[in-house]
């Protein structure tokens, strides 16, 4: 059930155009990230480098960018050529990475969540770990293991709505349906409690493990009003997280 990504390049480029993505999640993980000036940082499962752009027009330097999709890496590496910003891309597997082990960041939007076992997961968390420099910052956000199945059509207001294959229990299926203009794309998530990605990360050596809470930009608010996004903000359907090396 693993999604391949090759085939739905350009539509899941296109959802994260999505107001909920632009307002919530973008905002939410550059504000946790902070200040990325000079750092040099590494974005893990960048897709079509939607984030890894917006770290180097933040000041990050290098950066480079990480997809097990060759298609993404096409899409990101074809707006590099359109708009230089002197990135590199590569097509690689987050458990296997082999890249200079002295990033001050690493940023993973949407990577820990496809992981469908314990074992995959602490795979990650080594090559996270394996890649930052002591003291640097591992930054990310990832499905809400903690949001509920009876929430899972609340998102389709926003554009987006979630399906559980069998119980919800460790490894179990999720999948993500982007209903955009085009029609609907699937991307299949795996469950794994926030224990057991915490454990993963200790384990790794990342500590100082934090979880936080999604906002809404003052843009966000201003344009849809806070009523709108109340039904998000109650039962989120996505988790921002940050660790350290050890």
């Amino acid at each position: 059930m693993t999604t391949d990504y090759d085939q739905i390049a350009k539509e899941y480029q296109a959802s994260k155009l999505q107001p909920w993505r632009t307002h919530i999640e973008r905002y939410t993980l550059l504000r946790l990230t902070g200040q990325v000036a000079n750092l040099k940082s590494l974005d893990l499962a960048c897709g079509d480098g939607y984030y890894t752009r917006l770290l180097r027009r933040l000041g990050a330097n290098p950066v480079t960018g990480v997809d097990l999709s060759q298609g993404m890496i096409d899409l990101a590496r074809a707006q590099e050529t359109a708009t230089p910003l002197g990135l590199q891309y590569a097509v690689g597997d987050a458990t296997k990475l082999q890249l200079e082990a002295d990033h001050d960041l690493v940023f993973a939007a949407y990577l820990l969540n496809y992981a469908r076992t314990d074992a995959e997961l602490l795979a990650m968390c080594e090559a996270i770990a394996r890649h930052l420099k002591p003291g640097g910052r591992f930054v990310g956000v990832n499905n809400n293991p903690d949001d509920p199945p009876s929430n899972f059509d609340t998102g389709l207001v926003y554009g987006y709505s979630k399906k559980l294959t069998g119980q919800l229990e460790e490894g179990a299926p999720i999948t993500w349906r982007f209903h955009l203009p085009e029609g609907t794309i699937e991307v299949t998530n795996y469950h794994l409690s926030i224990p057991t990605m915490e454990r993963a990360m200790h384990a790794a050596g990342l500590e100082n493990v934090r979880w936080h809470q999604p906002q809404v930009s003052p843009e966000g608010r201003q344009q849809w009003g806070d009523a709108h996004w109340l039904p998000f903000l109650q039962n989120t359907p996505i988790t921002f997280f940050e660790a350290t090396k050890r």
